[in-house]
């Protein structure tokens, strides 16, 4: 496990550069969730360490496999000072504790409810689960351990969320890019949904 989080945090600083901040949480019954924040000029990306340490298990599975399953990192980017992101640090921690605490398997397409806002004011509860390998390339761990994904998530008005449900990820991806939306303002408006 220690040698697992190791590789992530140095795939992290590989390709996000050195950690300004961090912050870690434990929940009762589930290991440590670190999340680290990075600044870049006017951005700032904040990223989950600890989630990868078990492999995430399908909930109707009869026994957890101790080393094989999907393992991710979670990751968050907004832009800086517009509104008060850092707060989004324990939150991020909830979804990235979400597997042990509650069995489900976090991958692409899916959607994560907080059921509050991501940071006060923000007028996100919820995020979009997008594709890995774009800022920060899957790590491959040692045979038979699955490799670590790098989840980017996308925040979603509680419209979006509800849109996306009916009509599916793609489609709400589609409507952002369609309407040029910019999902690193923390205090963007829901795009237009008909």
């Amino acid at each position: 496990m220690e040698e697992v989080l190791a590789l992530v945090e140095a795939r992290l600083r590989t390709a996000l550069g050195e950690p300004d901040a961090r912050a870690a949480v434990t929940f009762l019954g589930t290991d440590r969730i670190e999340v680290l924040r990075f600044t870049e000029g006017d951005v700032v990306r904040y990223a989950t360490l600890g989630m990868s340490a078990q492999p995430m298990t399908d909930p109707t599975a009869a026994l957890a496999d101790p080393v094989k399953g999907p393992r991710a990192e979670l990751l968050l980017t907004v832009r800086a000072g517009l509104a008060d992101t850092d707060k989004v640090l324990r939150p991020l921690a909830v979804l990235a504790a979400s597997p042990q605490v509650e069995g489900v398997v976090v991958a692409p397409g899916a959607s994560l409810d907080l059921g509050e806002p991501l940071w006060p004011g923000a007028p996100f509860s919820s995020v979009l689960v997008a594709e890995s390998g774009g800022l920060v390339e899957d790590l491959e761990l040692d045979e038979p351990k699955d490799p670590v994904r790098f989840l980017p998530l996308l925040p979603m008005t509680p419209n979006e969320a509800a849109w996306k449900r009916v009509h599916g990820a793609q489609a709400l991806q589609e409507r952002w890019l369609n309407a040029g939306t910019d999902l690193r303002d923390p205090l963007r408006r829901s795009v237009t949904l008909d």
